[in-house]
């Protein structure tokens, strides 16, 4: 599939790390009789290695068998290595807990023919459908169009997708979620399970260290002898791969090292706890 992007940063020297935003969670169940949630969510995620920011982007949504019949814009959004993006959609009368508070709360959609919507964000099918990020307001009409950012069909009647079939089905009860990664193949991408969402700042959200006070928090940046040595006592230590998961933890005196002699080369970030300031570091590691 064809990823547009304005990427900002250093773009990481292995191929399969490249910047992009992906869907990474789908909610239709919101509001439903037997959810928890009130509303539908369609959560985003930075899965690439540097800081990316996305434009002029929509998302689109159609039912499982139909074609994408509206759509409604997103804000700029910039969002660095395994971070998400939380967009609250339609409410129902069920459920009984707010989501965690939206970075972006959808307004009312626009229909690409003729009709109305009234009511804020998409009324999301529950058990199977098709959700779009599309880099502009063009309707989409398959999953390799040239605008498409981000294609999911899930549940076993969606009649489009990525890969060799559609994500599981979800329920009033389950959401689905990417396990890892993109293989543009939503039947491997996707698993079925409660609903996780998360919004900016309660994802990995770091950025190299600019703050004069923890400047030698990491003293070595770049790793080649499998230990990383750190310039201050650190609490909570944590060791995050570029997909957002947390590959290491600990906490280290000044001075002291922490070997990652398991971890595979590539980029990951630090973060951690100095004097009560929690700050965060990108690495190499060799």
């Amino acid at each position: 599939m064809k990823k547009i992007f304005t990427v900002l940063g250093l773009i990481s020297a292995a191929a399969s790390m490249n910047a992009q935003i992906v869907i990474n969670e789908v909610y239709g169940g919101g509001g439903n009789s037997g959810s928890t949630y009130k509303n539908d969510f369609v959560e985003l995620k930075n899965i690439g290695s540097t800081v990316v920011t996305l434009t002029g982007a929509t998302l689109q949504y159609a039912s499982a068998a139909g074609t994408f019949n509206q759509y409604h814009p997103l804000p700029t959004i910039t969002l660095n290595p395994g971070q998400m993006f939380l967009i609250q959609e339609s409410a129902g009368t069920g459920g009984t807990t707010n989501l965690p508070t939206p970075d972006y709360i959808a307004p009312i959609p626009t229909n690409f023919g003729t009709g109305t919507n009234t009511t804020p964000g998409f009324a999301m099918a529950a058990g199977a459908g098709k959700v779009v990020l599309a880099n502009n307001s063009v309707q989409v009409t398959t999953p390799t169009d040239a605008n498409v950012v981000d294609f999911v069909g899930y549940g076993t009647t969606a009649t489009q997708f990525e890969g060799t079939g559609p994500a599981p089905a979800p329920s009033a009860a389950n959401s689905v979620a990417r396990t890892a990664g993109d293989t543009n193949n939503n039947a491997a991408d996707f698993v079925a399970g409660a609903p996780t969402p998360q919004n900016t700042s309660g994802s990995l959200a770091v950025s190299d260290v600019k703050n004069a006070k923890t400047a030698n928090f990491v003293k070595n940046t770049f790793v080649k002898s499998d230990e990383i040595t750190f310039g201050a006592d650190v609490k909570d230590v944590k060791v995050y791969n570029m997909f957002g998961q947390v590959v290491k933890t600990t906490s280290v005196k000044q001075n002291g090292t922490v070997n990652v002699a398991e971890l595979a080369k590539g980029n990951y970030i630090v973060t951690g706890t100095v004097n009560n300031e929690p700050v965060s570091q990108k690495i190499l590691k060799d």
